[in-house]
């Protein structure tokens, strides 16, 4: 039997190799998308593309699976087929990403975090911080939409939830629908802790926890500010003794 060079070959396989893990974890991800309780994108992915990459693969596989047992020497084309595949697709990925938003979920969820405690602040005075949801659920509205989707289907719009006498920031919050922000407010309003529901950064899809990042919580501390100092914005994530959520004296809830 003729076989074309060891370099054709290893070309080969390297291309297949390449191709079913890319596109096939794309297809996988878009299907898990549809059933997963929380999945951490945008927007639903279409499985559509790497059906149709994966289908032509499948394709030349089989021809130069063929060449080889046709004894077809180094020169036929259908050894080409397959690196010619993945270097087009790779192209046409790259093409269709200009014209799509470069943030991931965690990117999205870290901006409207940011926002909310941006707005949250600006309603602080020199001796406490709000914590009337009448007046923080109007902040909602400025934040777009949250960057998850249930079972398939995107999250319509972020919620609120206002928890009274905390100690530090919610950790954990179990039953608590994605895209919720949870407000924590410290005694005689001395300051509040903002965290938000969807999926540690680690996780694609999972169950609803708090926004986390290698196992820290991902907060913003809302604090009485003097009308002549500086207010920042930078994540905190330090230690901070967290008060379990059973044990917040009251809760609140809002939502669109």
């Amino acid at each position: 039997m003729t076989l074309p060079s060891r370099k054709t070959l290893l070309g080969n396989v390297l291309s297949l190799a390449a191709l079913a893990w890319i596109y096939g974890g794309d297809l996988a991800d878009a299907v898990r998308a549809r059933s997963a309780e929380v999945a951490a994108f945008t927007s639903l992915p279409s499985p559509v593309g790497p059906a149709v990459v994966l289908a032509l693969t499948v394709l030349a596989t089989l021809v130069v699976v063929g060449g080889i047992v046709g004894n077809r020497a180094e020169g036929f084309k259908g050894y080409r087929l397959l690196p010619i595949l993945l270097v087009g697709s790779l192209f046409v990925d790259l093409v269709l990403a200009e014209s799509r938003v470069p943030l991931s979920s965690l990117d999205v969820a870290s901006v409207s975090l940011q926002r909310f405690h941006q707005l949250a602040q600006e309603l602080a005075t020199e001796q406490a911080v709000p914590d009337d949801p009448r007046i923080l659920q109007p902040l909602l509205e400025q934040l777009g939409k949250p960057p998850y989707l249930v079972r398939g289907e995107p999250v319509a719009a972020y919620t609120l939830q206002v928890r009274k006498d905390c100690e530090g920031p919610v950790r954990e919050a179990p039953g608590v629908l994605p895209g919720t922000l949870l407000y924590c407010v410290a005694p005689e309003r001395k300051g509040a802790w903002v965290t938000l529901v969807g999926l540690p950064a680690e996780h694609r899809f999972g169950v609803p926890a708090v926004v986390s990042a290698r196992g820290e919580a991902r907060f913003l501390l809302v604090r009485p500010t003097p009308p002549d100092e500086e207010q920042t914005g930078a994540f905190r994530d330090g230690d901070v003794a967290a008060q379990p959520a059973d044990a917040d004296a009251g809760t609140s809830s809002v939502s669109p």
